[in-house]
C-alpha cells in the first residue's frame, strides 16, 4: 500500500474501534454520524485496494465491521419499516424517508439492466429474494418501477422482519397481490427453488466466505438449470462493509458479468447463470473444469462512463480453450 491508502486503512479501523464502543447500534445521533463517515470513507473507488491481501489484523477488523454493519443495517431497515406501517394511508408512497432510498432505485435500474441483458428480452415470472428483511426495497423498487407482473417470495429466517414487511406492502393493491413472505432457512428449502426464473442472493446472507460459499452451493443444488443467480459483492475499500463474492465461489454457475459502480452505489452486482447438466457439483459428461469460471472465462474490464462504473464482462471461452 502506498501512504494515501494506509491512511484510508487506518481511517477506516479507526472508526471502527469508534463503533465498537457504542452501547447500541441502533438509530441514534452518534450511531448515525459514525457510520455515515465509514461510508464517505469506505465509498471512494479505488481498485488498487485489495482487502484480501492484507496483514491479518486488518482482515481481522473487516470481519468484525462486516459484522457490525449487517447488525446496524438490521436495526436501521426495522426502524424505518416500523415508521412507514404507522403512516394511515400507502407506506410504499413515503419511501423517500430511508435515507438510503434513491441507492436502491439506482441499483434496482442496474440489476434490471443486467437482467434485461442476459435473459435476451425474457420476463421472469417468478423471483426469490434471499434475506429479504423489513424493509424490502429490491423487491418492492424491482416490481414497482421495472418487473410488473413479476411474482416475488421473498424469504427471510427472521420472523419480526417478514411480518413488518408483509405489512409495509398490504396496503398496495398491486404489490401485495404479487408479494409473499416466508420465514424460513434458506438452508431448508428445497425443491420449491427450481420454481424460481431469478434468485436474488443479499450480501449479509452468509457473513464470512464460509457461510457464503455454503449457501451458494445450496442454491446450484436446488435451482433450477440455466435459472440466474445475482448476488450483491463489493471491490475495494467498499469491502470492509460487505462481503466479496469471487467468480471461484460460484462453482456450477456460469458467471456472466460483474458490475463495479463507481457512485454511490455501495455493492457491486455479480450476475451468474446455472449450468445444465449439473448435479451436486459435478458436471454430467464433462470435465470439472468447466465448473471454475475463473478458470474457464476471460475476463474484460471496461469503463462505462454512461453508467458510470467498472464493468468486468465474463465471456464465455471454453471453446478457444479447448480448441
Amino acid at each position: 500500500m502506498d501512504c494515501q491508502e494506509e491512511q484510508l486503512v487506518n481511517k477506516i479501523c479507526d472508526l471502527y474501534e469508534k463503533i465498537s464502543k457504542l452501547e447500541s447500534l441502533k438509530p441514534s445521533e452518534d450511531v448515525n454520524i459514525l457510520f455515515s463517515q465509514l461510508v464517505s470513507t469506505c465509498i471512494p473507488p479505488n481498485p488498487n485496494i485489495d482487502v484480501t491481501k492484507m496483514c491479518d489484523t486488518v482482515q481481522e477488523i473487516r470481519q468484525k465491521l462486516i459484522k457490525i454493519c449487517g447488525e446496524a443495517e438490521g436495526y436501521l431497515e426495522h426502524h424505518f419499516s416500523s415508521i412507514l406501517t404507522s403512516f394511515e394511508d400507502n407506506p410504499l408512497h413515503h419511501l423517500n424517508i430511508f435515507p438510503y432510498y434513491n441507492n436502491y432505485i439506482k441499483l434496482g435500474k442496474l440489476e434490471y439492466d443486467l437482467l434485461t441483458e442476459n435473459l435476451n428480452g425474457l420476463v421472469p415470472k417468478n423471483v426469490a429474494f434471499i434475506g429479504s428483511g423489513p424493509l424490502p426495497l429490491t423487491s418492492i423498487v424491482l416490481a414497482s418501477s421495472h418487473l410488473k407482473d413479476t411474482v416475488f417470495y421473498n424469504f427471510d429466517i427472521d420472523p419480526s422482519a417478514n411480518s413488518l414487511a408483509s405489512l409495509l406492502v398490504s396496503s398496495d393493491p398491486d404489490i401485495s397481490q404479487r408479494m409473499f413472505f416466508h420465514t424460513v432457512d434458506i438452508l431448508n428449502v428445497t425443491e420449491s427453488l427450481k420454481s424460481f426464473d431469478v434468485v436474488f442472493l443479499a450480501a449479509l446472507v452468509g457473513m464470512n466466505k464460509e457461510d457464503k460459499v455454503k449457501v451458494i452451493e445450496h442454491l446450484q443444488k436446488h435451482m433450477a438449470p440455466g435459472a440466474v443467480l445475482m448476488l450483491r459483492s463489493a471491490h475495494g475499500p467498499r469491502a470492509f462493509l460487505y462481503p466479496i463474492v469471487e467468480p471461484c465461489d460460484l462453482q456450477g454457475f456460469e458467471v456472466l458479468s460483474i458490475y463495479h459502480p463507481t457512485d454511490d452505489v455501495i455493492n457491486s452486482v455479480v450476475i451468474s447463470k446455472k449450468l445444465p447438466g449439473v448435479s451436486n457439483g459435478n458436471i454430467v459428461g464433462g470435465p470439472s473444469c468447466l465448473l471454475m469460471p475463473c478458470i474457464c472465462s476471460k475476463i474484460h474490464a471496461i469503463m462505462n462512463k454512461k453508467k458510470n462504473m467498472m464493468i468486468e464482462e465474463y465471456l464465455d471461452a471454453r471453446e478457444e480453450q479447448f480448441s
